[in-house]
């Protein structure tokens, strides 16, 4: 321990956690269905199996499960999946979760898996206060959209009247359904999520153009038609959906979390910042707009948009455990430049396997430590606005933002173990 800064490394590591954006983990029948190297890197095939074994995440976190597992810390990675096969999984989840100390969970359960992972109740033994839902609006979308094509019997392609049916049909029940789960008391829902950045890119139009919108629903629907799969895939009918969803947000004061930023080879990079985000931001000023992942790598951008907007708050999840140790604090320090602190939070972006929740909280805790204590020995902090910080970062903000209503938590200095 810190004989320098006593009080901030016990805040640091022992402050419980409201985990403000994350994943369903595998069911144990299916907690091999997905390359394990998903754990420390966003990418697929070739590039995630053969290739991120060589980043300096995968060695880090290597050693960091090696030493939860029991193993020598020079653990080779091939070794750590050998010794976690041989754990029986639920075993495993209690494992990674309890030295978290993650109290609450605001869990997107629109992460492809379906059939292969939890519910969102199941996930609640690991997170005593709770866990909520964030609802991801181009998976709603498309549920309503495939229902109504699917009843439509004519050839629609050229017939101007079922345009005008499609348009009417889908945009009043996607609305009344965004209206229902934003008010339902039993869908515990605390904000909704849009991955518009991985489909059609962050400069959404602030402008509605019905026809447009009538276009791209038919192209949608025909697709359907022709092959029996829908994907929300075309920009005004994206557009429109993330604009919905935000004057919804607007009347119900539930936060609009955005992915930006890191992300896998289906995102267009150039249209990940969310510097694009900013004529929505203005068009739509009392939505709450989160930033998910640091924005990575456009992270000052984020800070920017999160010190000048009222509305805007900013998130910096995913770079943990997908970042080396140095990028991570670096992450950090570029958070703290310039964002209010009240407005910064802090997730696992877990997902499919519990290692995540854990390398995802135990370095994001160092990095917050390092980065905090270097600014109070340069005199820009004391110890107890440092301390104060990390509670805001790890729980109260979140607590706020989503309006959760759990007790402050009292004390953030309990005696490390």
């Amino acid at each position: 321990m810190s004989s320098r800064l006593p009080h901030l490394f016990r805040a640091a590591y022992n402050c419980p956690i409201i985990d403000n954006h994350a994943h369903a983990l595998l069911k144990v029948d299916y907690k091999d269905s997905f390359p394990i190297e998903g754990i420390f890197a966003e990418a697929s095939g070739d590039a995630l199996t053969q290739d991120s074994p060589h980043t300096i995440s995968c060695f880090r976190a290597a050693a960091q499960l090696a030493e939860l597992l029991g193993l020598p810390k020079d653990a080779t990675w091939e070794e750590v999946k050998v010794k976690r096969a041989e754990i029986d999984y639920q075993t495993l989840c209690k494992m990674c979760f309890d030295p978290t100390k993650i109290v609450g969970i605001l869990l997107d359960d629109g992460l492809a898996g379906g059939d292969k992972v939890e519910d969102i109740s199941w996930h609640g033994r690991f997170a005593k206060s709770g866990v909520w839902r964030i609802v991801r609006i181009e998976t709603e979308a498309e549920e309503i959209l495939k229902k109504i094509v699917s009843s439509i019997t004519e050839s629609f392609e050229d017939l101007a009247d079922v345009h005008d049916r499609i348009y009417d049909a889908f945009t009043s029940k996607f609305e009344h359904r965004l209206k229902e789960l934003a008010t339902s008391l039993e869908e515990r829902v605390a904000g909704f999520k849009s991955v518009v950045c991985y489909r059609t890119g962050l400069n959404v139009s602030p402008h509605h153009d019905i026809r447009e919108i009538q276009y791209a629903l038919v192209k949608a629907g025909v697709m359907y038609k022709q092959t029996g799969k829908l994907r929300l895939q075309y920009k005004a009918l994206n557009d429109y959906v993330v604009r919905a969803c935000l004057a919804v947000a607007q009347t119900t004061d539930k936060p609009v979390q955005f992915h930006t930023g890191l992300g896998d080879n289906d995102i267009t990079l150039t249209l990940s910042s969310p510097a694009h985000l900013q004529p929505l931001i203005k068009a739509f000023p009392s939505a709450k707009f989160v930033i998910l992942h640091g924005s990575y790598p456009f992270t000052r951008e984020a800070g920017y948009l999160t010190a000048v907007y009222q509305n805007v708050f900013f998130d910096f999840g995913e770079v943990f455990p997908f970042v080396s140790g140095h990028g991570q604090r670096e992450v950090v320090r570029q958070v703290l430049e310039l964002s209010p602190t009240n407005k910064i939070m802090w997730s696992t972006d877990g997902h499919y396997w519990p290692e995540t929740y854990y390398l995802a909280t135990i370095q994001a805790r160092k990095a917050l430590y390092d980065v905090l204590s270097e600014t109070v020995h340069s005199e820009e902090l004391t110890e107890s606005q440092a301390v104060d910080i990390i509670k805001k970062v790890l729980f109260t903000n979140a607590n706020r933002i989503y309006g959760l209503g759990l007790e402050e938590p009292k004390d953030v200095e309990q005696d490390v173990n």
